[in-house]
């Protein structure tokens, strides 16, 4: 019996993203980078124990650091491991975007976050956005705009 191809996109590989980060935040541009990861924090992943509310991403040195995510250690990790779930992780990425990354952070008001953790195939990534801070007032327009939108589909299908 011959195998059935698997369709491309079928389901949602998406582990975590950080809701607060839209709502905190107006991104501009995004990036995908790899992470480095020990063996307890894949089979932590593979359970959805992570957090990304308060991380963000630190330049320093050439490099890019996840600080702040928290990934939860399972019961079962070994007993010889002593895991830390809020340890800095480094972030993969090509020089160009590192040298971008940082002359967009050094300007006023840019910050860079932590926004989704994913798989592809088999590896995890995550999406890191150079974002600037928004005011309350910002806030306040985003939410009325999407109540708006809510309002406005319910008396469209009431229509029809």
């Amino acid at each position: 019996m011959a195998k059935k191809p698997k369709k491309a996109g079928s389901g949602d590989s998406t582990i975590v993203a950080n809701k607060k980060a839209r709502h905190d935040y107006h991104i501009d541009e995004t990036f995908e980078a790899g992470v480095t990861l020990s063996g307890w924090e894949v089979k932590s992943l593979r359970q959805g124990k992570v957090q990304l509310v308060d991380s963000y991403v630190l330049l320093k040195d050439g490099e890019a650091w996840l600080i702040g995510a928290s990934i939860v250690p399972l019961q079962t990790a070994s007993t010889h491991v002593v895991a830390d779930p809020l340890r800095d992780r480094k972030l993969l990425l090509h020089k160009r975007e590192l040298a971008q990354l940082f002359s967009a952070t050094q300007q006023k008001g840019h910050t860079c976050i932590c926004t989704k953790m994913y798989w592809k195939k088999h590896l995890i990534k995550v999406q890191i956005a150079l974002a600037r801070g928004k005011k309350e007032f910002d806030k306040r327009a985003t939410t009325k705009e999407r109540e708006w939108n809510i309002e406005k589909q319910r008396v469209m299908h009431k229509g029809n």
